[in-house]
């Protein structure tokens, strides 16, 4: 047991956040020893907590109590809490040192609380880190490596480590910029950075903070960088990994995986071995391709064989809500890519199409849509636009699309939509549905699109925003696209 671990033996240690990440913190804390406070706004979250064998208090009577931190030797946050959340702030102004749920993850690992450590390879990058991921647990179920895909795929890095049955030998772990910047001390076998792009700007103060978060990635025995991504590209001079390779979609130099015409070739770790066959990758198209070469990267840095990583690939399946065909109307099909929660991740499945009736809008969280707007406006055939910052987007249509058709689904009643107020083109139209929730204003977005559409076009939900304005999560609002689509079957034929 490492000297940080054994001071929290009957220490009080606070833990922010009573979602999945909190509560997977409870156990361990206490199998260290340690007395668990739990703190949230949510009374219910909390009672869960409670129930676990935690202390609860409502954060708000927390922060209302002077001195509300003394005695507690540790906070540990879920990624939720921004650096200058005023708890958060409080505890460093306290010298209360702050860990996130990975870096607890990593020392309880390192300390064998749960056996032996776990070999980590971690996924990281603005878009394509489930997909990412999926493909390398794919990959290591091909080769028979007992492993478990973690972190913000959705299953807890602590609940993996704990997980009855099968012990899982190696992680693969899905990690955002919010849980590496509370991480400093991870040190995995492997580690990605598949792209970075404005995201999360809000959180990080700016995009030399994010990227710093992701370079958390590179710190272990291996990097490995996407290569054709302007930013993450360059970063190899900034890579603290022992050994930094990469990948990229054309040929690859030593050191790196690419295509070899329509085969995926690793002159990384090999001479020209051939992984997979271009075809087998889904999804198809250069996402697809690039997740990959990423996933074949990581297996390949812990000495997976080729043919476990062609295995993998082809027993791959994508994921929900990732450009996942809902079905095709009147000749119109309808993609649910609502994962694509910023503009970098909206542009591929935009791109992937000739003719496209897009649906978007929601929280920007302070990206700009103006480079993707200018990218994928000669595929644009109209546009229908939803959420707090559609306005916005609305905007960067106007000056960059002004030729083709924009509703705007207006359900504002207290004004909280940000950007553009008035038509700014002839092509304008605004549809005023004020206090519809999350699925009736999807409802009606899905039917403006489809009367924008014509046979042969495609109408692509990929938001190029946050969901959490009008839905509970992204995977809300892909069900309420399939569902509003579904409903247009009494006016077409669904198939």
């Amino acid at each position: 047991m490492t000297e940080e671990l054994e001071r929290l033996r009957g220490a009080q240690v606070l833990v922010a956040g009573a979602g999945i990440s909190g509560r997977a913190t409870i156990r361990p804390l206490l199998d260290l020893g340690a007395r668990v406070t739990v703190t949230d706004r949510n009374p219910d979250a909390l009672a869960h907590c409670a129930e676990l064998g935690a202390d609860t208090v409502e954060l708000d009577n927390l922060l209302d109590g002077p001195g509300s931190l003394r005695g507690y030797a540790l906070v540990v946050t879920s990624p939720g809490f921004p650096p200058d959340a005023p708890l958060l702030s409080r505890a460093a102004g306290a010298a209360v040192p702050i860990w996130g749920d990975i870096e607890l993850s990593w020392r309880v690992d390192q300390a064998e609380l749960y056996g032996l450590p776990r070999r980590w390879l971690v996924v990281t990058g603005t878009n394509g880190k489930t997909t990412t991921t999926m493909m390398l647990q794919a990959i290591l179920e091909s080769a028979g490596i007992s492993s478990a895909a973690c972190g913000n795929i959705g299953l807890p890095v602590l609940d993996a480590l704990r997980r009855d049955g099968p012990r899982a030998d190696v992680l693969a772990v899905e990690l955002s910029s919010f849980q590496l910047h509370w991480a400093p001390s991870v040190r995995p076998a492997a580690g990605v950075i598949l792209n970075i792009a404005e995201d999360h700007l809000d959180w990080h103060g700016g995009i030399e903070n994010y990227i710093d978060a992701k370079l958390g990635a590179l710190t272990g025995a291996v990097g490995v960088l996407g290569l054709d991504d302007p930013i993450a590209g360059g970063l190899r001079e900034r890579s603290r990994a022992v050994l930094t390779v990469g990948f990229t979609l054309g040929y690859p130099d030593a050191g790196q995986l690419g295509i070899s015409g329509d085969v995926l070739v690793d002159r990384a770790f090999a001479d020209s071995a051939v992984l997979a066959a271009v075809a087998d990758v889904t999804p198809a198209g250069p996402a697809g391709l690039s997740d990959a070469l990423a996933a074949a990267a990581l297996a390949r840095a812990i000495d997976v064989p080729e043919a476990a990583v062609h295995d993998g690939l082809r027993r791959h399946q994508v994921g929900p809500h990732r450009a996942a065909p809902v079905g095709t109307v009147d000749g119109v099909d309808y993609i649910d890519d609502s994962k694509a929660t910023n503009p970098h991740a909206a542009r591929s499945s935009l791109l992937a199409r000739d003719a496209v009736v897009w649906i978007a809008g929601g929280m920007l969280k302070g990206a700009r849509v103006d480079d993707l707007v200018a990218d994928v406006a000669p595929r644009l055939t109209g546009a229908v636009l939803l959420g707090r910052d559609a306005g916005q987007i609305a905007d960067a249509l106007a000056r960059h699309a002004p030729g083709i058709p924009v509703v705007l689904v207006d359900t504002r009643d207290d004004g909280t939509m940000t950007g553009q107020e008035s038509g700014p083109t002839p092509e304008f139209r605004r549809v005023s549905a004020p206090g519809a929730d999350g699925p009736d204003a999807m409802r009606i977005a899905v039917r403006e699109a489809a009367a924008l559409a014509s046979p042969g076009h495609a109408v692509v939900l990929a938001p190029a925003a946050a969901s959490l304005d009008m839905f509970a999560d992204y995977a809300q609002r892909g069900r309420s696209f399939a569902t509003a689509v579904d409903a247009l079957r009494g006016g077409g034929t669904l198939r």
